[in-house]
């Protein structure tokens, strides 16, 4: 049954109650301020030693109208005293604003869940606009749900002009968010401090909003506190995790930050060239607060110059590096091409989203391996990696640059808008700990030819412009074996096209063996790449407590694939692979291989869920 509280506030007894695990959802207009609250109780958490994951959910329409359901604005969170991988299945609690959030968000949570609404939103106007014949407040559509009526516009516009705050009265509904903000701070036991130091220094040069939001948090909290609407509130412990550094990180600024130690490492300076296009804006945006690491970025007016002015930087002996979308990428292939063809060490960044074309410019995908692998004209082939978690986003970047170098070919590194826009906590590495980068540069004039090749990695030399005596032709036309001089015989063409496959075949010694999670033989092998990572490990670590013969592997290599793919695909008697495509991994591991792999798709610009997985792998037990 439907629990309705509505209560003057009274002092009355609370109790503690201690959960290991809870999701929560902050849903409302684009202009309430969902993102900042979610990221505010994320924060707040990781200080208080929770292992957390979290999932944004943007609108895509830029100004969508005010309370419609293309502006609802989400943001999700788990946050746990246990290892956790993802940002949970369903949310345990709901904060809807208004009609539109509500109307989009209540399907996904769980039966018996807690939903917290903004009452002052639910009028004639907002109800129509969320397609509500009937207030859903007075009718069945929360029956089964544990429902909290607050007039939160009412009580913190109330808080605000009792404490004499002199702003106008849209500027004082702006703090609303706080207020909320405050009620779950008071329900899951999380301290203000941390929010109340931000709001200072976010605010330092506008002291009355500083002032009107950190009454407004405070309200809410005391609110919570001193009435019957709520009876207990609840404990979340500290997760145990190894020792170390920690601190909370993005997808988006974990590729930032690991591009920059791969430079540092290199000992080479960062050139990013990028056109804005969501979901990859914010890695130009980190990337251009580290100058005083040297880094260069450079907004271009368009996706192909971006990537040519990066070629040149990759040219010029520097860390080249590029970074788009699906759509960019599209664009920057023939460019790419000329990359793959002069054999310089590019790096692309592919921040996927759904498609094609404009698609779903805010919503996650991995629909672009196809075009990482084989989207180019002629063989053009290019080494392609793939972070598994926004921390690990950090490791990958030093990968793609590392390998970049060493195989002086373009490297496609493939993120996506759920990786990019999650956080997790990361583990600050020890500098020491971090993987060597060589970049060798030609200097002997006598012996030198602009496409020898090394002995082992079928890298040809890195010839910087200017060094005297290496001159050499660079530029789209085939290549003569050796000389560089433009050629246009046939066997010099055959042979050129299977030296550059081979150089990226030979990759495949240089990246570690894929792992299993599990038996390495048995019933079922559950196989993703990139983002599936944590929704795939904690469904096969469920069925294993079950004792069912499931085991897992992941790749976040995938051109070349690591050398025992193979064999460990031999080892099960069915391979189900979940992508967030049509199964493009799926059809590679059946052309690679010969395994009947069973794709397991969901395009729906949403990641998979855990019991999403465990559901499938069912089904074939």
């Amino acid at each position: 049954m439907s629990t309705v509280v509505e209560a003057p506030p009274t002092e009355v007894e609370k109790h503690f109650e201690e959960v290991e695990t809870v999701t929560i959802r902050f849903a409302g207009d684009s202009g309430d301020g969902m993102q900042l609250t979610g990221t505010q109780f994320t924060n707040t958490s990781a200080v208080v030693g929770n292992d957390i994951s979290t999932l944004p959910d943007f609108p895509a329409e830029i100004r969508a109208p005010a309370g419609s359901l293309p502006g609802v604005s989400g943001f999700q969170l788990n946050f746990s005293s246990e290892d956790i991988r993802t940002p949970g299945d369903q949310p345990n609690v709901l904060v809807a604003m208004n009609p539109a959030a509500l109307k989009v968000n209540l399907p996904d949570l769980e039966e018996g869940g807690t939903v917290i609404v903004n009452t002052d939103e639910f009028n004639k106007e907002n109800l129509k606009k969320a397609a509500y014949d009937v207030n859903p407040l007075e009718d069945d559509t929360l029956k089964g749900y544990r429902v909290h009526k607050l007039p939160i516009t009412t009580l913190n516009m109330r808080a605000l002009q009792e404490a004499g705050v002199k702003l106008t009265r849209k500027e004082m509904d702006r703090c609303k968010n706080f207020f909320a903000l405050g009620v779950l701070y008071w329900l899951y036991d999380r301290p203000s401090e941390q929010t109340l130091s931000w709001i200072s220094a976010k605010f330092k040069k506008t002291p009355e909003v500083a002032r009107a939001n950190e009454i407004a948090l405070r309200t809410g909290y005391n609110f919570a506190d001193t009435t019957e609407v709520f009876t207990t509130h609840y404990t979340v412990k500290k997760a145990q995790i190894a020792p170390g550094k920690y601190r909370k990180i993005t997808g988006n600024e974990a590729t930032a930050i690991g591009f920059i130690a791969a430079a540092e490492l290199a000992g080479r300076p960062l050139f990013y060239g990028s056109y804005p296009i969501t979901p990859a804006s914010d890695i130009l945006h980190e990337l251009s607060r580290h100058k005083n690491f040297g880094v260069k970025t450079f907004q271009a007016e368009d996706e192909i110059a971006a990537v040519c002015a990066s070629i040149g930087a990759s040219f010029a002996g520097h860390v080249g590096l590029t970074g788009t979308s699906g759509p960019g990428v599209a664009l920057k292939q023939e460019a790419i091409g000329l990359a793959v063809m002069t054999e310089l060490p590019l790096v692309i960044v592919n921040v996927q989203r759904g498609g094609p074309s404009t698609g779903l410019p805010t919503k996650t995908e991995q629909a672009d391996l196809f075009q990482a692998v084989w989207g180019r004209n002629g063989e053009c082939p290019a080494i392609v990696v793939a972070p598994a978690t926004p921390a690990d986003c950090f490791h990958m970047a030093i990968e793609a640059t590392r390998l970049a170098f060493k195989y002086m070919s373009p490297v496609f590194y493939l993120s996506d808008g759920y990786l990019a826009n999650g956080a997790e906590p990361w583990a600050v590495p020890k500098i020491e700990d971090l993987p060597k980068i060589e970049v060798k540069f030609a200097t002997d004039p006598e012996n030198f030819l602009p496409y020898a090749r090394d002995e082992q990695t079928l890298a040809r030399p890195y010839a910087l412009p200017g060094t005297p005596g290496l001159e050499h032709r660079i530029g789209g036309i085939e290549k003569q074996h050796e000389t560089g001089n433009v050629n246009y015989e046939p066997e010099n063409h055959h042979f050129m096209v299977e030296m550059r496959q081979a150089k990226v075949d030979r990759a495949a010694e240089d990246i570690p063996e894929v792992e299993v999670f599990g038996e390495r033989e048995g019933k079922v092998l559950v196989l993703g790449w990139g983002s599936t990572y944590g929704s795939i490990t904690s469904a096969v670590e469920r069925l294993r407590r079950e004792g069912k013969p499931v085991s897992s592997a992941h790749l976040r290599y995938l051109n070349p694939f690591p050398r025992n793919l193979g064999e460990v695909l031999r080892g099960f008697e069915k391979v189900i692979v979940p992508e967030m495509n049509l199964g493009q991994l799926a059809t590679m591991i059946r052309a690679k291989f010969l395994v009947d792999a069973i794709p397991f798709s969901k395009v729906k610009g949403r990641p998979f869920q855990i019991r999403e997985i465990v559901r499938k792998v069912e089904e074939y037990l």
